[in-house]
């Protein structure tokens, strides 16, 4: 990942340290030698700024964009993480699908380290670079092609409880930035105002691609054990966990209800560890011209690559595949599938000085919440 950018404006001046770092790949496609690279990159930054959003061109493709990454790099899980350090549920009066989960929840709480090693991690900063790319869009029975190739870029993820989260996303010029102060959720993008999720704070779905084991656990010592499946010719049982119709309501709004959101992790017979995480959700808009249009949006993450960190085992690579549906009354379907390659190539566990004025949101978010 490439951290440091030339001083444009004094040659003999310090190196400026990039926000969000950068994959090398995509520094090294900028370009033939490394002036025209750094040249290029600043022209990439200064395409960011407000002045730039008029042009229909560059609107097109940071709408394209901003549409990949809330869809791919940003979305939330639907259900709030307890923060507690110990993962303990009694069994008592349980079924047995549900004290099934708990056993799974605690083998795999054994395979990341440990409950003593993953009660020690007070705040976390991870550093990744991303790949998305989409298919042409589906209308009916029609092909529309968009124009959208594969897409690079790198993320800087901080963390200090599930509640409590900053993700800067940066692909091909377009930025991304979601957070979560632990009243409120929110994302803002390049050329767009700030978006505040309705409902309770709840965390990245990032950190459940293996990236937090703890929040992981806490998530699932909730669920029920529904089977197994063979994921990568790994033998592995099924969790599966259902939001409630309170929190479907709490997160719809008065132009859009959701009707279900439902969660799944495969936990390896073998190794104990998560090795694919699913989420389905069903939205529909209510409009004047019809009875209401329907979005289903599939997202399978394939988890892989764990390594130790700390004492923590934690994935360090993997794929997402998306798959969005809009079909209903008087509306042409729709369908697109969209793809994102991740890897992580820093983790650095209880950062020094990481306090909650780092995740305060933007003004905009602060005023329209009052």
């Amino acid at each position: 990942m490439r951290k440091l950018c030339p001083n444009f404006d004094r040659e003999d001046g310090l190196e400026t340290i990039l926000e969000v770092p950068i994959p090398e790949e995509m520094f090294t496609s900028m370009g033939s030698n490394l002036a025209l690279r750094c040249q290029n990159m600043l022209t990439w930054m200064k395409a960011q700024t407000a002045d730039k959003w008029s042009s229909p061109i560059i609107v097109g493709r940071f709408n394209e964009l901003s549409f990949l990454l809330y869809i791919v790099g940003s979305p939330l899980i639907p259900l709030q993480v307890r923060v507690d350090n110990s993962v303990h549920r009694p069994i008592r009066d349980s079924s047995i699908e549900a004290s099934t989960a708990k056993y799974i929840v605690q083998q795999y709480i054994a395979a990341t380290g440990g409950q003593p090693a993953l009660s020690s991690v007070n705040s976390m900063c991870a550093i990744g670079e991303v790949k998305i790319s989409a298919s042409e869009f589906y209308q009916s029975d029609l092909r529309v092609k968009v124009g959208t190739t594969e897409e690079m870029g790198g993320f800087v993820l901080w963390q200090k409880n599930p509640d409590l989260w900053w993700l800067e996303l940066v692909v091909s010029g377009c930025k991304v930035i979601s957070g979560s102060n632990g009243k409120l959720s929110w994302r803002q993008c390049s050329n767009q105002q700030s978006d505040i999720s309705k409902g309770a704070p709840r965390p990245l779905r990032r950190f459940l691609q293996g990236l937090d084991p703890r929040s992981i656990a806490n998530l699932f010592i909730d669920a029920v054990c529904i089977g197994e499946k063979i994921i990568n010719n790994e033998d592995c049982f099924i969790l599966k966990l259902e939001t409630s119709r309170g929190v479907r309501e709490a997160q719809s709004g008065p132009k859009f209800e959701i009707i279900h959101h439902t969660i799944w992790g495969y936990f390896s017979q073998r190794s104990g560890l998560l090795m694919q995480f699913e989420d389905s959700r069903l939205l529909r808009t209510n409009t004047e011209k019809d009875d209401g249009v329907f979005w289903e949006t599939s997202s399978e993450s394939v988890i892989q690559d764990y390594k130790y960190v700390d004492g923590v085992n934690i994935a360090h690579s993997g794929k997402t595949q998306v798959r969005v549906f809009r079909y209903g009354s008087g509306s042409a379907s729709h369908k697109r599938e969209l793809a994102e390659t991740w890897k992580i190539d820093e983790v650095n566990f209880n950062v020094w000085g990481l306090s909650n004025d780092f995740f305060l949101p933007p003004l905009d978010c602060i005023r329209n919440n009052l």
